[in-house]
């Protein structure tokens, strides 16, 4: 099978159904494991195992490099990886030859249905990608129609690195939070942030860059604020990782959404 990988500007030969595959982005592997195709994973990341059953699988690289003594060794005949960051290391895999394809970064949990999509079908897997699309699109719109009444505007700050980033209206994140309950101000600055006093501060902090958030909210003066704001701090576990786009996001739209039945009912 031969597929034309855009975002890397290679085509990819392919067997019809890949047995030996290489994934270097955890919510590649999570899902996998979750479509039952774990036993045809022989290596992953250095992150991949928070999301996955217990188990001895290689660790090949990380998102920015892989050891490639390791990765020749296990003879891939699928390499999966994203784009954004990863795009540097999915070019230079592709120029050694190896049949690497990179699955879009999404930017709405339409992006995140469409790569499982995309998945299924590098798999030769598509009805049971589409299964579990099914499975989720059930569960998303549970969740709309069990969030509270009562919905808190929402800030959203993430620290996957040494300098704050926020989220606007293109990301699957914004769509997560809005999914659970909750109303995204879209937050660009910090001033901005202070004049418009929202309800609930969600933090996503990761073990590389640890984040003292009380620290944070009190040097901003935030905690002066009255009412005080919510605090929810999520984290690289599964089921409290804003970023992953992996199955357990499921997990973590359900615990936000805890949080903000919370605040409903006990922040005025």
């Amino acid at each position: 099978m031969r597929v034309f990988c855009e975002p890397l500007g290679v085509a990819v030969e392919l067997p019809e159904r890949p047995q030996r595959i290489v994934s270097l982005a955890s919510s590649l592997t999570e899902t996998l494991f979750e479509m039952g195709c774990g036993a045809r994973v022989v290596g992953i990341s250095a992150y991949c195992s928070r999301y996955i059953p217990a188990n001895h699988l290689p660790v090949v690289g990380d998102y920015l490099r892989v050891e490639h003594t390791l990765l020749a060794s296990l003879q891939p005949d699928l390499i999966l990886l994203t784009t954004g960051i990863q795009r540097p290391l999915g070019i230079k895999l592709a120029q050694a030859g190896y049949p690497v394809y990179a699955l879009p970064l999404p930017t709405s949990l339409s992006g995140v249905m469409e790569n499982l999509n995309l998945l299924g079908g590098l798999l030769n897997e598509v009805e049971t990608a589409r299964r579990l699309r099914q499975r989720w699109e059930q569960q998303f719109q549970t969740l709309y129609l069990s969030a509270a009444a009562r919905r808190p505007r929402v800030y959203i700050e993430l620290w996957f690195g040494r300098h704050v980033r926020t989220v606007g209206a293109l990301s699957f994140i914004h769509d997560l939070v809005e999914a659970a309950g909750g109303d995204n101000i879209f937050g660009r600055d910090l001033d901005a942030v202070a004049s418009m006093r929202p309800d609930l501060l969600l933090f996503h902090t990761e073990p590389d860059y640890p984040v003292d958030v009380a620290r944070l909210i009190e040097e901003r003066d935030w905690h002066r604020w009255n009412p005080a704001p919510y605090v929810v701090v999520g984290s690289v576990r599964k089921g409290e990782n804003l970023i992953h786009e992996g199955p357990s996001i499921m997990e973590t739209a359900t615990w936000l959404q805890g949080h903000f039945h919370f605040w409903a009912r006990h922040y005025r």
